[in-house]
């Protein structure tokens, strides 16, 4: 089971969103859609009242869930996702790439262009219509085989130079192994030793991370992490260990220390939803309780 799933923030488009991932990329499908209740919603959200409430998606296997929301949050590349497009696995993987990159690129616009760089032979990095990017790679055969989506989390702006730190508190926080840490050259000046790439498992999945100079963005709700989290004692220790702002604290988010957005919800949560009431208590919390579903 993925227990770490990216969650998507839209503007009220999230199932067009997942119908044009599910195109864009081929090996994928919709899993479930789930509806806003037809009412006892709070003033902001009655205008979604039996609409789109997120919609679960697969791309090779990976989930993501999709928010259908407002214009409050948009993602942005604080948070990407690799496709690593392996040669040993799809012989034909340049072609490949270069098809998923022509449907991403519709309506988006290219962060790094679609050339030869020193760590690939083929990479670019797109940002698509909606605001979620991707860094799409042909892999080196040679090396340590790794899965088609890997998040990644780059630390600019308000929390720039703090990869290396993100590496070991994360991996503490959930246990897991660190695979490879690049550190940027000498002539990097300013960021020389700060990481150029870094990649760790969590859970048994794998994410990566790097520093990056100043930019104009930083993390948001736009994208977050949700835990799917194995009762209340493990929800709570992962909260305890997450929950560094106590104004982003609601309806089961937080967000950590470097301002990452992190959803720590119970594994039962659908069954737990199903109960009397439970939209309204769901609201009404901050770290989600179990008990007060009845």
């Amino acid at each position: 089971m993925q227990r770490i799933v990216p969650n998507l923030w839209f503007d009220h488009n999230a199932a067009e969103a997942a119908d044009f991932y599910t195109a864009a990329f081929g090996d994928a499908r919709v899993v479930e859609t789930v509806r806003y209740p037809s009412e006892g919603l709070l003033d902001f959200q009655t205008e979604f009242a039996g609409q789109v409430l997120t919609v679960e998606f697969e791309i090779g296997g990976y989930r993501f869930i999709g928010i259908n929301a407002g214009s409050e949050f948009r993602p942005n590349p604080s948070v990407s996702f690799f496709v690593n497009f392996d040669p040993s696995v799809d012989a034909d993987a340049r072609q490949h790439l270069d098809e998923l990159w022509a449907a991403l690129s519709e309506g988006g616009k290219a962060l790094m262009p679609l050339q030869e760089y020193p760590f690939s032979p083929h990479y670019g990095w797109i940002e698509d219509r909606y605001g979620v990017s991707w860094q799409l790679m042909l892999t080196n055969a040679d090396g340590e085989p790794r899965p088609f989506i890997i998040p990644s989390v780059m630390f600019g702006y308000t929390a720039q130079g703090r990869a290396a730190e993100a590496i070991e508190y994360y991996t503490s926080v959930f246990g897991g192994r660190v695979g490879s840490v690049v550190p940027y050259p000498a002539e990097a000046g300013p960021m020389a030793a700060q990481v150029m790439f870094g990649d760790f498992q969590l859970l048994d999945q794998w994410f990566a991370t790097m520093d990056a100079a100043d930019q104009d963005f930083t993390f948001s709700c736009g994208v977050s992490l949700m835990v799917y989290c194995d009762g209340q004692d493990e929800l709570d220790h992962y909260w305890s260990q997450l929950s560094a702002v106590p104004a982003a604290e609601q309806c089961g988010w937080c967000a950590d220390k470097f301002g990452l957005s992190w959803q720590l919800i119970p594994a039962n949560l659908g069954e737990l939803m199903a109960k009397p009431d439970a939209y309204d208590k769901l609201m009404g919390m901050k770290k989600i309780e179990i008990a007060a579903f009845g």
